[in-house]
């Protein structure tokens, strides 16, 4: 065994060769998933400045409850439980951003 295996098995917690290369390899995959789902936050965040910022700049109100509950139960029926989490988080960060 190479030492560059070992520690590629190391760094995966794999205990063979092929699932540490299969587990380094779904790994990057996560990796460019997150760089794209953060992307769409930030892309998220913006389209949400741009309506609060309409909003409010009619006279409205800088939070529209009612849309943030179709939010949260949307995620809900998708995701589950822990898709409302997610939701609230995403609402989080995109509001007060103007």
């Amino acid at each position: 065994m190479s030492a560059q295996s070992t520690a590629l098995k190391a760094d995966t917690g794999a205990r063979t060769d092929a699932a540490a290369d299969v587990i380094t390899g779904a790994r990057q995959r996560i990796d460019d998933l997150d760089g794209r789902i953060i992307g769409l936050v930030q892309e998220r965040m913006a389209v949400s400045a741009v309506i609060q910022r309409e909003r409010i700049g009619s006279g409205g109100p800088r939070v529209n409850l009612s849309r943030e509950m179709e939010i949260l139960n949307h995620y809900s029926e998708q995701l589950g439980k822990p898709g409302t989490a997610l939701a609230m988080t995403l609402l989080e960060l995109c509001r007060g951003r103007i």
